[in-house]
């Protein structure tokens, strides 16, 4: 029988999962496709972004996971066009593939709604390394600089820190924050007080968490607020530059809040390669059938936040979480396999495994069917799923050492500044000129 070539685009938690399903599959040969030499674990982006974690305990190389995977092999190179008619996959060096199958699992990239150019490099996003470590560094740099400014004023301008969005990536970067401040960077430096540092969520909506159960989304309020972090709702942005945010709330006014450094956590869209697959889309996803691929063509499957999947009987696609992306990355092996030995494909059908977000170094809410709990016993739940899900046994080592080591003594390890002090001023203006700082209408 023909060997088939099945190509990945994406070393992300559905890629992986699809390419690891594929290792015992009889006939098949499984090339894994990603810009980036290491696959991220970005649920505790968060965590790097605050000092709690180092970057390399969150990132685990991509050919590392193949090593006992005689049928797969890695390229180090980013998917530019697809000739779907001849099944060719272009590189953006000029390279190409050929595929039997093509799996689709880019992901995706932080939503600015348009607002990119503008915004981009004031709102940082939390959607991989760079991010991250540009985030803990202006951090920091803001702590050096308020350590140094006479100007209350500044001072006041360089302890706010903003995120932008309640859903779980910003609920998790306000009270990570709010804990380095007070608990952590409060006591290292000898003119700054926890109560300087000012830590606003802003949202949109009413509530924070909102896909959660609304007295979940209440007790993770509670526990934002405990940790100094000011939520407030009904805020729509139309700015975002060096100095700060300005939004117009419920009433109509426009605000403006002056702060060091800005997060932007309002959601994702998929990534531009999408439209290069030339099939239908949903506000930028690829569309799929109840297999997973194309209805217009049965060679290419798209999975994950690229995906739009809409199960039997529903009206709404599935959300871009990691369990979704990993069952079907499983399911496309599955169905490749099918296919291989002249099977019909099987139905993807998606099991619920529940949502949860951490609220601070102790407390967490988690939601499985009916289930809900919060609390200290739901942040133990939260760490155990995190760490089994974690790729590589060091890595697993490394997260609980640090998380033990922050936990007993309140410290990070992790508060390294890199760029360079010159360098972090030219790109966040955190030069201490004199400049209002209160809220102004």
């Amino acid at each position: 029988m023909r060997e088939r070539h099945v190509v990945i685009v994406g070393a992300g938690f559905g890629g992986l999962a699809a390419a690891r399903a594929l290792k015992g599959a009889r006939d098949v040969q499984v090339t894994v496709v990603d810009r980036e030499n290491h696959h991220l674990f970005q649920p505790l982006l968060y965590q790097v972004a605050t000092a709690s974690l180092p970057p390399q305990a969150i990132a685990s190389p991509i050919r590392s996971s193949f090593r006992r995977q005689r049928n797969a092999r890695v390229v180090l190179g980013e998917a530019a066009e697809v000739d779907r008619e001849q099944r060719i996959l272009t590189l953006r060096d000029g390279s190409t593939l050929r595929y039997d199958y093509l799996v689709v699992a880019a992901g995706a990239k932080t939503n600015y709604f348009g607002k990119w150019a503008e915004w981009g490099d004031h709102a940082l996003g939390v959607k991989d390394l760079s991010d991250a470590i540009r985030i803990r560094e202006r951090i920091l740099l803001a702590f050096e600089a308020a350590e140094r400014e006479e100007d209350p004023e500044v001072r006041a301008r360089l302890l706010t820190f903003i995120a932008i969005g309640a859903g779980p990536t910003g609920v998790e970067m306000a009270g990570a924050i709010s804990e380095l401040g007070r608990q952590v960077l409060a006591k290292d430096y000898r003119r700054i007080a926890p109560n300087d540092i000012q830590v606003l969520l802003l949202e949109r909506g009413d509530r924070v968490l909102s896909p959660f159960d609304p007295e979940l989304s209440a007790r993770a309020l509670e526990h934002l607020e405990a940790l100094g972090v000011t939520a407030r709702f009904g805020c729509s942005v139309t700015d975002v530059d060096a100095e700060g945010v300005t939004y117009t709330n419920r009433k109509g006014e426009v605000v403006k809040v002056h702060a060091a450094v800005t997060c932007w956590a309002t959601g994702v869209q998929p990534v531009s390669f999408a439209a290069k697959i030339g099939a239908a889309t949903h506000r930028g996803k690829i569309v799929v059938d109840q297999h997973c691929a194309l209805p217009s063509d049965r060679h290419v499957y798209a999975i994950g936040d690229i995906a739009h999947f809409v199960p039997t009987g529903e009206e709404r696609g599935l959300p871009g979480l990691a369990p979704v992306a990993m069952q079907q990355g499983a399911h496309v092996a599955k169905a490749i396999a099918s296919d291989v030995a002249g099977k019909s494909r099987p139905t993807f059908r998606y099991v619920d495994k529940g949502i949860m977000a951490t609220v601070g170094r102790s407390a967490a809410v988690v939601e499985v069917g009916n289930f809900r709990a919060w609390g200290h016993f739901a942040w133990l739940t939260w760490c155990f799923v995190h760490v089994m899900l974690l790729i590589g046994f060091a890595n697993r080592v490394l997260v609980m050492l640090a998380w033990t080591w922050s936990y007993v003594t309140m410290k990070r390890g992790a508060r390294i500044i890199t760029s360079g002090h010159d360098a972090a001023h030219e790109n966040q203006d955190l030069d201490p000129r004199p400049r209002p700082m209160s809220e102004s209408q």
